[in-house]
């Protein structure tokens, strides 16, 4: 057993247990799912309702059990000390999920003037809940840099390898269920929307890959995920791109931290200029800021800080549009963007085989190193899309109704998963090695890529594909 493989089974066991969700019988609500606050009474809660009776304490402590003995089977399959694994994971899950519930603060979290309303306070870094990955590198770089003895114990446990790998064969399932739910939306923006994704993408990739790599002096290794992350999702890109070609751990995160960053930018500025120069074009507008802001949670948000810009003024102009359909356009636009991860890892694996990391000799892989050298997580994350696509699409409507529900319980694991692997990045990292290895250069790439080009491409295939197309107009 490697870690590859496990990762494979832990993710499709998630992943088989939610499904049974479909039955009746709910065997992942215990989990512990965390939402924005200002309380910390109500800050967790199961994430299931027929465990309400647990308590958010309660979910926090089930759901730290069930991974200690899910991940303590495979740490003994993978040859490692059980105890020495457990107290260690103990530690690292403590700090981790810590992390997470801090980044959920309102202060940090709330994004749109409505949620800053409802929370009672008159500022927030917008930086949405994943502002807790975040929290969780920053604390993971502290154990690392301050406590470096704390670090060496805690090393059984940091496997971020294996943790980000199960969160990718769960999101192949949760964005599945995503894609399925937008069908409804409207074809039309499907058809537009996933033609102006594969051209946006292609130019994205192509540049931002020369950039790295002829002007700022990166190797592959670095020019990949960064290329990823600013081309589709920043942070499930980059690291599974990252992992296609066998990239070190860190390089995947730090460039989904600068993603995260460089996001709560956009959501203050965007959706502004879509309203001064857009107001006309809503659609235009929503498409726009789907293809430009790169974290989910970043541009949901922008999408709707966006539709509520741009229905005011038409309002105020005498023209009522139907709410939802500048939000649903951007969502639309974000999710066919991140179903775009599976086939561009794939992709990048075969060549990564074949023609960069060759064999010696500089023979071309024969079929059976492809199989070895090649990611399974990715594998796993196709299985998952594909068997949760097929049974979405061929149920009636109430049991895909129980769909969603299903896979948001596997998909708060993933979430969870996605801390660890933050935490445990951190905990492996120097902070003075990460700054000598390129972090400033890194990040002066991606203000030069995303406000020099991508943000203004975006714009131009928004336009072409979506101008023209208005939202219904309330009756």
């Amino acid at each position: 057993m490697n870690e590859d493989w496990l990762a494979v089974w832990i993710g499709l066991l998630l992943f088989a247990l939610s499904l049974v969700h479909l039955s009746g019988l709910d065997l992942l609500g215990w989990a512990v799912t965390t939402s924005v606050w200002t309380d910390p009474a109500v800050a967790l809660a199961p994430v299931g309702k027929a465990y309400a009776a647990l308590g958010g304490v309660g979910a926090l402590i089930a759901t730290y059990l069930g991974l200690l003995v899910v991940l303590g089977a495979g740490a003994v399959a993978l040859g490692l000390r059980l105890g020495r694994f457990a107290a260690a994971f103990t530690v690292v899950f403590a700090i981790s999920y810590v992390s997470w519930i801090i980044g959920s603060h309102a202060h940090l979290a709330a994004v749109t003037p409505a949620e800053q309303e409802k929370f009672g306070i008159g500022w927030s870094l917008k930086l949405t809940n994943e502002g807790g990955y975040i929290v969780a590198l920053i604390a993971g770089l502290i154990v690392a840099n301050v406590f470096p003895r704390l670090a060496e114990w805690l090393h059984e446990a940091i496997r971020p390898e294996l943790y980000i790998k199960i969160a990718i064969v769960v999101l192949g399932a949760f964005l599945a269920v995503t894609v399925v739910g937008r069908l409804a939306l409207a074809s039309t923006l499907m058809l537009r929307g996933a033609a102006a994704i594969i051209e946006a993408y292609l130019i994205y990739w192509a540049v931002v890959y020369y950039v790295s790599r002829k002007w700022f002096g990166f190797n592959r290794e670095w020019a990949v995920p960064l290329a990823s992350g600013i081309s589709i999702c920043g942070v499930s890109a980059a690291i599974a791109t990252g992992g296609a070609i066998r990239a070190r751990p860190v390089i995947p995160v730090l460039v989904s931290s600068l993603v995260v960053i460089f996001a709560v930018v956009e959501v203050l500025i965007l959706p502004f200029l879509a309203q001064t120069f857009l107001a006309d074009e809503p659609l235009v507008a929503a498409a726009w800021v789907g293809l430009a802001v790169k974290t989910d949670g970043g541009a949901v948000a922008a999408g709707g800080i966006t539709e509520a810009l741009i229905l005011a003024k038409n309002s105020a102009a005498g023209i009522n549009y139907e709410p939802g359909w500048i939000l649903g356009t951007t969502a639309t636009v974000k999710v066919f963007i991140d179903v775009f991860i599976g086939v561009w890892a794939f992709i990048l694996a075969y060549i990564w085989t074949n023609h960069i990391n060759v064999a010696e000799g500089g023979e071309r892989a024969k079929a059976r190193e492809i199989w070895e050298r090649f990611p399974k997580f990715i594998i796993g994350f196709v299985v998952t899309f594909a068997i949760c696509f097929i049974i979405a699409v061929s149920v009636g409507p109430e049991t895909r109704a129980r769909m969603t529900p299903a896979i948001a319980e596997a998909n708060t694991f993933r979430v969870i998963f996605f801390i660890l692997t933050f935490f445990s990045i951190g905990a492996l990292s120097n902070f003075r090695k990460l700054w000598q290895d390129g972090f400033a250069k890194l990040a002066a790439i991606y203000f030069l890529c995303l406000f020099g080009f991508v943000i203004w491409v975006g714009l131009v295939i928004s336009w072409l594909f979506f101008s023209g197309i208005k939202p219904p107009i309330v009756a």
